[in-house]
């Protein structure tokens, strides 16, 4: 990896490029093996470049968000990791707004609400970026990123920069194209706000973080739903009624607080997680004959 190094050198600063990174240290499990290569492109040509040096030398390529969905395995990722560091934020008329991928979910809904724009509410408490949310149409407290994004624009295996509109992604229950398509890139998208009162958004996202709080295990690392919401039924309640919480593997535990989590207690490896969420899926259907599926996404090798 060391002439790959001196090659993107070329086109990145060295603050840019991480040598057998932790990926402990890019996901909120606080788990995860080293990558080979972790690099952080803060423009379109730079992540054009990257690709390109990963095609001609036949390298593995994985593109992570803000890391808050994702589980790396103990031994790491093989080939280069890429976090898009696209910060812009372009606020257009018609109450529209222009995100780039690495802009904090967070900080837009913060933005947004500054300048009195509805409809980020819902998502000023989830740990992720643009980029990653728009990927699994992340949600909360009823609303789903399909309800506001427009369009967005991805790199494609062919170097190409592409715009979709709404119905391209492919909306679902956490989940739009880019999971299936994994050469795809999201650089940018476009999420139609509406006009309403400051104080009214900034005491629903009060409202919001409050609950979660209160609800959701925030003082241990976490990855979110461990598991997907079922056809039906609740997945966190079929768990709590297994009689699971607390269940652990290690440092790995059912939370005490809701079921549909799995914590870190303090040193939990992913084999912890992955044993844990086996014994949960095992529970599950042998009491409800129900298949439970993950939300997480689960990268690298054991």
């Amino acid at each position: 990896m060391d002439k790959i190094y001196r090659q993107m050198l070329e086109f990145l600063s060295e603050e840019q490029i991480y040598l057998n990174e932790p990926m402990c240290k890019h996901t909120s499990f606080k788990i995860g093996g080293p990558a080979d290569i972790f690099v952080k492109p803060k423009n379109i040509d730079e992540l054009k470049n990257i690709v390109k040096l990963a095609k001609e030398n036949n390298i593995q390529l994985a593109v992570i968000g803000n890391g808050s969905n994702l589980l790396v395995k103990d031994g790491g990722i093989r080939g280069i990791v890429i976090k898009p560091d696209f910060k812009e934020i372009e606020f257009l008329e018609d109450d529209k707004v222009k995100v780039g991928a690495g802009v904090l979910l967070s900080k837009i809904a913060n933005e947004a609400c500054n300048r009195g724009l509805s409809g980020l509410e819902f998502a000023g408490g989830i740990p992720g970026c643009i980029g990653g949310a728009i990927r699994m149409n992340a949600g909360a407290y009823g609303s789903e990123f399909k309800d506001i994004v427009i369009a967005s624009e991805y790199l494609d295996k062919d170097l190409k920069l592409n715009e979709i509109s709404n119905e391209e992604h492919e909306f679902k229950y956490r989940h739009s194209r880019f999971c299936e398509n994994k050469n795809e890139i999201i650089a940018s998208a476009t999420l139609q706000l509406k006009k309403g009162s400051k104080q009214e958004i900034k005491a629903k996202m009060e409202e919001n973080n409050k609950s979660r709080k209160e609800k959701q295990p925030i003082n241990f690392p976490n990855a979110g739903s461990t598991f997907k919401r079922g056809e039906g039924y609740i997945t966190a309640q079929l768990i709590d009624k297994c009689n699971l919480k607390g269940c652990n593997v290690g440092d790995a535990y059912v939370s005490d607080m809701h079921a549909g989590f799995i914590v870190n207690k303090g040193n939990a490896t992913a084999r912890d997680i992955l044993t844990l969420v086996e014994i949960i899926k095992k529970k599950v259907h042998e009491e409800f004959d129900v298949d439970i599926e993950l939300e997480i996404e689960v990268l690298g090798e054991d």
